[in-house]
């Protein structure tokens, strides 16, 4: 599907206007270097520029002595003060569907009891139905190839079905909030499965939510065309979902929501902001190009317990001799965990005996011996002692792998477990923030006088 209105350039002129920008557009990495610019908002040794407080989420990886000097240590998520394991461990234990639970604790800062938890899951239970025609008029009527896109559509359109679309309270964020968290995996599937009608040609389900269902449970029920699924297959969605909640004021869609609502836009507006940065192959879409590289690497490297051909091909791929020519190991490296990203470890660990049960048993080995050998190979390629381990991108695109679910999901389910996080820094930001987001860029640009039209060559 061409739209003549966004493709009606031809080649020769690209090539005119792309030369004509490139001949008067340069900004050389040093002198960001010389002026102290902290590109990407990162501090000469890789931390984080310090934008902000909050009491959400804290990510934890590494610490400083009193050199100042990073020290690697094993990392951390933490959840209005709880350990991301701990949390993870009561999930295993019990038995028990603890997205929800999540949800509540991030959005208000404390754990609930059994009553608050079962009118809170009840509350987004009842809100995952769309709007009458919504699925019509908004999502079925204009088609997207990317579901991102098409999500981050859908909830700005929520805007006309609010009355009070632009009210800035607390009440009314946390009722927004509320839909929106319990609204977005239905918008997501079913503009998923308005895609593969329209682009792949495939045949069409539209479910309607069903009563008592958890959201992992809600997503592969509505996902799967005969609405079937096993409790182990819905708790690890939960799992998944649950470390991808939150993660920090500073990861770029997080921040990007923070941004916005420093402006005092609508919570609408906002949302989609951060779907849209998390859409990004560097941010959100990284777990794609992980499963992506996955395959290229089995197909070169079939047996991942031949090491030395590893270490060989991820050499090749550093240099961008292989892959796709980035020169990435996508999966490893992360900007502030040094020794180990707690969520890496947690989707390892849990997802192993489905991934062995569902035939995946290669696919798994190869990842544990990319997180094993691609640091190794990463130092000793780069002559640095710095240290780099495996990010959840690593195993979370095997999770979903695992789970019969298409690629065209694996952001958008991301997304979905991350709505609640970027409500409650949305909340944060308007309650306690209260001054808009303005950093400052230096101009670098030439001066010249302005020539009159007849007299330019």
């Amino acid at each position: 599907m061409i739209y003549p209105e966004v493709a009606d350039l031809t080649p020769e002129q690209l090539k005119y206007l792309c030369d004509e920008y490139r001949s008067h557009n340069f900004i050389d990495p040093e002198t960001c270097e010389k002026l102290g610019v902290k590109r990407g908002l990162r501090n000469s040794d890789g931390t984080g520029v310090l934008a902000g407080l909050t009491s959400i989420c804290d990510v934890i990886g590494y610490e400083k002595n009193d050199k100042n000097e990073i020290l690697p240590i094993d990392g951390r998520l933490i959840y209005r003060g709880i350990d991301l394991n701990e949390i993870v461990e009561e999930a295993v234990s019990q038995d028990r569907f603890l997205f929800e639970e999540v949800v509540w604790l991030l959005l208000f800062g404390s754990l609930p009891n059994q009553e608050h938890l079962d009118r809170f899951a009840s509350l987004l239970e009842n809100h995952r139905e769309l709007p009458d025609g919504f699925a019509e008029t908004m999502i079925m009527s204009a088609p997207s190839p990317n579901i991102m896109n098409k999500m981050a559509r859908s909830v700005l359109a929520m805007y006309s079905y609010d009355e009070d679309a632009e009210g800035a309270s607390l009440e009314n964020i946390l009722k927004q909030s509320i839909n929106l968290i319990a609204e977005l995996p239905t918008m997501m599937v079913y503009a998923y499965q308005t895609k593969k009608h329209v682009y792949d040609h495939a045949s069409l389900y539209f479910h309607y939510p069903v009563k008592g269902l958890s959201t992992a449970e809600h997503i592969l029920a509505t996902y799967r065309p005969d609405q079937k699924f096993t409790h182990e297959e819905a708790k690890l969605l939960d799992l998944c979902m649950i470390v991808h909640a939150d993660h920090g004021g500073g990861n770029n869609s997080t921040f990007t929501s923070r941004v916005l609502s420093s402006t005092g836009t609508d919570t609408y507006s906002a949302i989609a902001s951060a779907i849209l940065a998390l859409k990004g192959p560097k941010h959100g879409g990284a777990n794609l190009k992980v499963m992506h590289q996955m395959d290229d690497i089995l197909a070169h490297v079939p047996d991942p317990k031949d090491t030395d051909a590893l270490q060989d091909y991820l050499r090749q791929i550093l240099h961008k001799e292989a892959g796709d020519g980035s020169g990435l190991i996508y999966g490893i490296g992360h900007a502030v965990y040094t020794k180990s990203d707690p969520r890496a470890q947690i989707l390892k660990k849990y997802s192993k005996d489905l991934a062995y049960q569902k035939g995946l048993q290669k696919e798994y080995d190869m990842l544990c011996a990319i997180e094993k050998y691609a640091p190794i190979v990463f130092q000793e390629e780069k002559g640095t002692a710095k240290n780099v381990c495996a990010n959840v991108d690593l195993f979370s695109g095997l999770v979903y792998r695992i789970l019969g679910i298409d690629e065209d999901l694996y952001t958008p389910i991301f997304a979905i477990s991350r709505v609640a996080g970027w409500c409650a820094h949305r909340m944060e930001e308007v309650e306690f923030a209260n001054r808009i987001i303005r950093p400052a860029y230096k101009y670098v640009g030439e001066d010249q006088p302005y020539i009159t039209l007849r007299d330019r060559k």
